[in-house]
This record gives structure tokens, sequence and C-alpha cells, in this order.
């Protein structure tokens, strides 16, 4: 199992180039690529020389020992203003030709989700099914999974609370991947996420086997708010999630999505601060060996 984190806090910080040598030092394997700019933003892997600037940051991460293991595209994946839905399909296409040079062996692209879920779950399968079937084409051009991840929403009353979205239940997020039947689709699975829309850890991961789980993003919540924050730090039960992750057979990485932690510390620690997530995700990966040993 790879431990690897996403490059959101320090590539905005830093650069891309830096952040992967400041993962590197910290002792990480991997890197989980963020991608979440548009088409429009001034980011030099949406440029017109963004092939080469992608081969650039790939020779770099090999020579620091790197392994750009996955990545995360643009989101939201639709708006309710459709006139912005091609230009958003374009970026998730071109995400994933970046994710590709890099080397990257999925990319999360979420689901679907500008209707009210409640009334709208049908309407939202029927779309989501039909929009990950149509990116398979090109999974199969880049040579990368595309990995669908379980979600949330806000109360359209009041707008304060979380509630449930698509692929949230266990039941509706095993219906997607199974109806959509590619090797090419896979599950990520949110660990905050579930807890924040009050689904059972041990139902959701026993639920969702190792045959369709491939993914995860790693971070702790405190059943309220989605904190992205440091395992260990708020309410979820990490001992109990590698415990089922091993007996599930799961055999991919484990990734942070945990870059909050960051937040209140100034960037002269960052470097300090990535060297603590890593020693804690060494602990979570050690819990999970621990378990598959038994």
């Amino acid at each position: 199992m790879l431990l690897s984190t996403q490059t959101q806090r320090l590539a905005n910080s830093f650069g891309y180039e830096q952040a992967i040598k400041m993962l590197a030092k910290a002792g990480y394997d991997a890197f989980d690529l963020s991608l979440f700019h548009p088409l429009s933003n001034d980011d030099r892997l949406y440029k017109e020389d963004f092939r080469e600037y992608a081969k650039e940051l790939r020779g770099l991460a090999d020579r620091e020992g790197m392994i750009c293991n996955q990545a995360h595209a643009p989101f939201p994946s639709s708006t309710p203003e459709h006139d912005k839905d091609d230009q958003i399909y374009k970026s998730i296409l071109h995400a994933m030709e970046i994710s590709s040079i890099l080397g990257a062996k999925c990319i999360i692209v979420h689901p679907k989700q500008h209707l009210p879920y409640r009334a709208n779950e049908k309407e939202l399968k029927r779309i989501n099914i039909e929009f990950y079937k149509s990116l398979i084409p090109y999974c199969e051009e880049f040579d990368i999974n595309v990995a669908v991840e379980n979600m949330w929403q806000h109360n359209p009353v009041g707008k304060t609370t979380i509630v449930n979205s698509t692929c949230a239940r266990v039941e509706e997020f095993c219906e997607y991947i199974d109806e959509i039947d590619s090797e090419r689709i896979v599950a990520c699975l949110d660990i905050g996420h579930v807890s924040l829309c009050g689904e059972d850890m041990s139902v959701m991961i026993r639920g969702l086997g190792g045959k369709r789980l491939k993914a995860l993003h790693v971070h702790d919540t405190d059943g309220c708010r989605d904190l992205h924050t440091l395992p260990f730090t708020a309410n979820n039960d990490f001992p109990l999630i590698m415990k089922l992750l091993a007996e599930i057979g799961y055999e991919g990485d484990l990734t942070f999505e945990a870059d909050s932690f960051f937040k209140n510390f100034p960037q002269s620690m960052y470097q300090d601060v990535a060297g603590f997530m890593q020693k804690t995700g060494r602990c979570l990966i050690n819990m999970f060996e621990e378990e598959k040993s038994k």
C-alpha cells in the first residue's frame, strides 16, 4: 500500500514542482495531483504547452522517487447553468490526459449533482450512468481509470446542514459501479463523506468490497462539517476503518485528502506539517498491515 496525499495546499502555495519536492522530502511514496481548476484558470497545466509541462513534472517526480498514483478532476461536474457543462466536460477530459502523462492509474471524477438529490435520485442516476459511460473511451485512450466518489449536498432549506447526495448510500454506490459494468469505472470512498451522511462505515466498506473499491480519500470529520483534516483529530474511528479495509482485501493506496490540516499553520511550517501528516499515514498503514496479518 502506497502512502499518498493531495498536492492542493502545497501546489497553491509554492507551485507544482516545489510541492512534489516537499512531499518527497516529507517521506510520501506518491501524490494525488489536485486538478481542481477549470480550463480558464491561469495554470500552466491548462495552457497550450500542458503536455510538455506534464512531462517535465513526470520527470521531476521520477527523479524524486515519487509516483503520481491518482488525480482529482475539476469539479463540480455539472451546474444548474447547463451552458457551462460543455466546458466542464472538456476540463475533465483535459485532466484525464494530464493525469495519464503523470502516470496516474486513476482519476477521481465527481458525479453530477446539480439537482436536489432526494427529489431527483432516479434522474441523477440516469444522467450519471450516461456521464460515466461516456468517459470510458477516454479511459481507454489515456489508459486511466475513473473513480466515482460518494457525495453530500447542503440541505436546500437553509443550506446549513448536510444531507445525502449521489452514492452516499452503499446500495446506490454499488448500483452505479455494477450498472456501468466496466473495469475502467471504479469506486473511490471518501471516508469523511461517509460519516457526514450518517452511513455506517462497516456497512459501506463491506458493501463495496475489494472488487469495487480501488481508491480512497482519507480525512477526518466531526460528523457535521466537511473538515478534510488529519485522521485522529476529529471523530472517525480509524482503527476500525483500517480493520475493515483489511477485511475486504483492499488493494489500493492510502491517499490523504486532508489539506485543511495545514490552514492554521504558517507557510514556514508546511514542510514540518507535511512530515507529521506522513507519519500519521504510516501509522494507519501499519494498522492495516497488522490486521491483514491476523
